[in-house]
């Protein structure tokens, strides 16, 4: 039977380390964490600013369901277009300096109508090899070449955009890779698509909210100037503390997303509640300062403290703090270790990341205290000493 052959793969993933589990929280999203009984402090999720569980953000939602029920009930462009997603898009748009944008219920969904709106086959996309998943999906579904480059290598990049045909060109990036913590040579990036009349598509899902002025994320980090070819992609349930994401760019790109892109003309459009308790995050990473001040002030914390481990940290100067361990079984092994001692800390494996790359993935908020950290970091020697390496 068809379904025969599930089992053996199974086994495979089984025997190779591979198998993913998912562990059940009794306890809202936080620095702590209760996970099947136990009580451990989390080093695991995307809220970096500490916002998911906010007094203000939650009582926004709940008056809001009140004011506009729980359901939308239809597409964007049929009926489900409510006033708090078009002032949500409004005031996205003036925080990121862009002249539009548009509300997704997913970084993924945004991701996969972006490209595929703006290219065919006759195009050529040109992608960092360690993008988001969604994004090498996205350039898959447009059908157009897919030319992939070495992480971050802008010559690389700029001789295989020279040497392109191509009618049209994209650019496809993550601003800060989610896996390793680093962040993309924007301005380079920017600088290659005006000199060869390409989109630059940039997926800001780990900047946004944290990083430029006021939080307004990678592109203001860089200091990028708005450009009719810059798009940007920034989700919404990592450092804004709720759900879904945004395209923002240039009014005429916008406009043709939404009459052309499947992604967003055939789903229901979100909760309203969703795009009320949004706009009081966006409040909060307004006024946030404090909050980014302190998170950056963990990550110097965690690095110093865990320099001179068999591990290697590394480079990131985000809130993503990768160990690499290697291989599968030592990254699963120690992070069992680690939540037995009340920490919990991911093991990434393949297809992740590539093959012998396994890690931890340390993922730190604002709502971590420095004593979180000093346990993390104790821990992790006394598991080195415990020949954990």
């Amino acid at each position: 039977m068809i379904w025969d052959e599930l089992d053996p793969s199974m086994a495979q993933l089984a025997a190779e380390g591979l198998l993913r589990r998912r562990r059940t929280l009794e306890a809202p999203c936080g620095p702590e964490a209760v996970v099947e009984g136990r009580r451990v402090i989390a080093f695991c999720s995307n809220d970096y600013l500490g916002l998911a569980n906010h007094p203000s953000i939650v009582a926004a939602a709940q008056q809001a369901a009140g004011r506009w029920g729980v359901g939308s009930g239809a597409s964007h462009v049929v009926s489900g277009h409510l006033w708090p997603h078009a002032e949500l898009e409004e005031r996205l748009a003036a925080f990121v300096g862009r002249e539009q944008a548009l509300y997704f219920t997913t970084g993924y969904m945004a991701n996969l109508a972006i490209v595929p709106t703006l290219m065919d086959r006759n195009d050529a996309i040109f992608a960092d090899k360690l993008n988001h998943a969604s994004l090498i999906d996205a350039a898959r579904l447009a059908r157009a070449e897919h030319v992939r480059y070495p992480h971050g290598d802008v010559d690389t990049l700029a001789h295989r955009l020279e040497q392109s045909r191509a009618r049209r060109k994209l650019i496809l990036t993550d601003a800060v890779f989610s896996m390793d913590g680093d962040l993309a040579p924007l301005p380079e990036l920017f600088a290659l698509a005006e000199r060869f009349d390409a989109w630059l598509v940039v997926d800001d899902a780990h900047g946004f909210g944290v990083l430029g002025p006021g939080g307004r994320g990678s592109l203001a980090h860089f200091d990028l100037p708005p450009s009719p070819r810059l798009i940007l992609m920034g989700t919404l349930g990592k450092a804004a503390g709720v759900s879904g994401a945004f395209v923002a760019g240039d009014r005429c790109v916008i406009d043709w997303l939404m009459q052309r892109a499947r992604p967003y003309i055939f789903t229901t459009a979100s909760s309203p509640m969703i795009p009320v308790a949004l706009l009081a995050s966006l409040e909060l990473m307004v006024n946030g300062d404090e909050r980014r001040a302190h998170l950056q002030q963990l990550i110097v914390r965690l690095r110093a403290g865990l320099d001179g481990l068999p591990w290697r940290l590394l480079p990131s100067p985000t809130a993503i703090q990768p160990l690499l361990i290697g291989e599968n079984e030592a990254a699963v092994q120690l992070a069992e270790r680690l939540f037995v001692r009340g920490l919990w800390v991911p093991a990434i494996r393949p297809p992740t990341v590539p093959m012998g790359t396994a890690r931890l993935r340390i993922s730190l908020s604002a709502a971590h205290s420095e004593e979180q950290i000093d346990t993390l970091m104790g821990v992790l020697r006394e598991c080195a000493n415990d020949g954990y390496a």
